[in-house]
């Protein structure tokens, strides 16, 4: 596994091994210090000390502490695109209600388990309390590329559009569940989820 995909974060990419290892270390301990101190105190020294590497270090890599969060908001979308592959794998034919189910899922998964992911997920919340509309778009390609084989559809704009919207209602109610409840209250999970299905059943079937 790649320790982050190609970033427009990155002031520069790891072409080494020694130097994509402290770049993982690097984002390792962001990720740590965000679930510990939030954001707004997260800084490139403590990162650093966390990581345990010179403060040049991060900063060969990144120009300052929200590049840092992007690219880690964007590795965060790497690890999700390989659990939801491997989950389809195992899965077999399904058509679009095992995808959702396995997108739905795995998100789930990773909001509660991965650290840091709760503050930053895909870029959500970069500022923390910001809701920029680029990640959105940033997953809804990512499942169209990624889907389109899965339930046998062209991916054109229209399953594109059709991703971006059911992302943007999952994302809003996901949110709305983890601040009802700290692991995520599962009636409002499971509205969600028939509300999804009720939306692609029209759209997809």
């Amino acid at each position: 596994m790649k320790p982050v995909p190609e970033a427009t974060s990155l002031r520069r990419a790891p072409v080494q091994r020694r130097s994509a290892e402290r770049l993982t270390r690097i984002l390792d301990a962001c990720a740590d210090l965000l679930d510990e101190v939030g954001y707004d105190d997260l800084s490139t020294r403590a990162v650093a000390q966390r990581a345990g590497v010179p403060i040049g270090s991060v900063y060969r890599f990144f120009g300052n502490k929200r590049q840092m969060a992007d690219a880690l908001a964007q590795r965060n979308l790497e690890r999700f695109t390989e659990r939801v592959t491997e989950r389809l794998k195992t899965a077999g034919a399904g058509g679009w209600r095992t995808a959702m189910d396995a997108v739905l899922d795995e998100y789930l998964a990773m909001k509660r388990t991965a650290p840091g992911f709760s503050l930053v997920d895909f870029g959500n919340q970069i500022p923390v309390g910001s809701r920029h509309a680029e990640p959105n778009h940033r997953v809804a390609d990512r499942l169209t590329e990624m889907l389109s084989g899965y339930i046998d559809r062209e991916p054109d704009e229209d399953l594109r559009r059709t991703f971006l919207i059911a992302v943007e209602t999952a994302d809003t109610l996901v949110h709305l569940a983890f601040r009802v409840a700290p692991d995520g209250d599962e009636k409002i999970i499971e509205e969600a989820r028939e509300l999804l299905r009720a939306y692609l059943s029209r759209v997809l079937d």
